[in-house]
């Protein structure tokens, strides 16, 4: 098989499961004891946040246009200060019925402030959500300038093997969308919003909505965060910026919109979740990681543009 059908082959998350299947084996080889079945569930929650991460930031890429949002992380931040310090701690509320509903209608509303901002004002994607990643930065620090805790008991409980329910509930949520007319117009415009426009898709309005998917998946995965570290932490957020980019398009979700979708963006989190803690267990350094996170991110944007080029020759002859 020539190196061209190879990379057609292997599919848009194809690299990245060739990647998984080779850092669990190293896993298991350097570290059995960590990777028995028995301990799936801890490093499911262990691994929670970043996927829920890379799902977020998912559904604004496959939006096209450049549509990387930075501020997924900052807002990952910015629950979890608000959850913990806000309602916890001096409002007093401690009930899923209220902190669920209220992150998610924070994350609706900084998705919609973005989207607005990239399709109303048509500021440039990237630009929009960095001003918005500042913005929460300083608005998490000025709620919590130090790290603070506990979390509400039930938050706590769902890190471990309970974190598979918000994350059946981010994917749940994504096979609704799926199913309606929503995403075939989400994938022609990340295609080809020319051709979409032309063909009656109201382009701004499906850029929108998905800026607001983006901010909904991200309240999500500030509650996993919390969930994880059991308190509140103003500068964690920011960590899952980058990777959860790197993660996405690790898992065959094109930076250039129309194509890949969250089961790829998983898989992406997924096998850089298992290269921190292969790195780990050599006790590289924090400075490796960042290399790593770099290099896979290079990498598997290398390969999703040769996979694109082969695709438009394919599709010439």
């Amino acid at each position: 098989m020539s190196g061209g059908k190879f990379l057609s082959a292997l599919g848009s998350a194809g690299f990245a499961m060739i990647l998984l299947g080779v850092l669990l084996a190293a896993n298991l080889l350097l570290n059995p004891v960590r990777f028995q079945p028995a301990g799936w569930g801890t490093l499911m929650g262990l691994a929670a946040p970043l996927i829920g991460a890379a799902a977020a930031s998912t559904p604004v890429i496959l939006a096209g246009r450049g549509g990387i949002d930075i501020s997924v992380g900052p807002l990952m931040g910015f629950i979890n200060a608000v959850v913990i310090q806000v309602l916890f701690l001096n409002a007093g509320i401690a009930s899923p019925l209220v902190i669920v509903p209220a992150a998610l209608l924070l994350g609706a509303a900084v998705g919609a402030v973005n989207g607005f901002m990239a399709t109303v004002v048509r500021i440039q994607p990237i630009v929009a959500t960095l001003g918005t990643y500042l913005v929460l930065a300083g608005v998490t620090l000025t709620i919590l300038p130090a790290p603070i805790g506990p979390a509400p008991g039930w938050l706590k409980a769902m890190a471990g093997p309970i974190s598979i329910v918000p994350l059946a509930a981010i994917f749940l949520f994504w096979w609704a969308i799926r199913q309606t007319p929503y995403y075939d117009q989400l994938m022609a415009v990340g295609s080809d919003d020319r051709a979409a426009f032309t063909a009656g898709v109201p382009v701004g309005k499906v850029r929108f909505i998905a800026y607001v998917i983006t901010g909904i998946l991200a309240a999500v995965a500030g509650l996993m965060l919390t969930a994880l570290i059991g308190s509140a932490d103003p500068n964690i957020g920011a960590n899952y910026t980058l990777i959860a980019i790197a993660a996405a398009a690790l898992g065959g979700v094109s930076l250039a919109g129309g194509r890949g979708g969250l089961a790829g963006a998983a898989i992406g989190a997924i096998v850089i979740f298992l290269l921190q803690s292969l790195l780990t267990a050599f006790n590289v350094s924090t400075y490796v990681l960042q290399i790593a996170y770099g290099t896979i991110l290079v990498l598997a944007v290398m390969l999703t543009a040769v996979q694109d080029r082969l695709a438009a020759r394919r599709a010439v002859r």
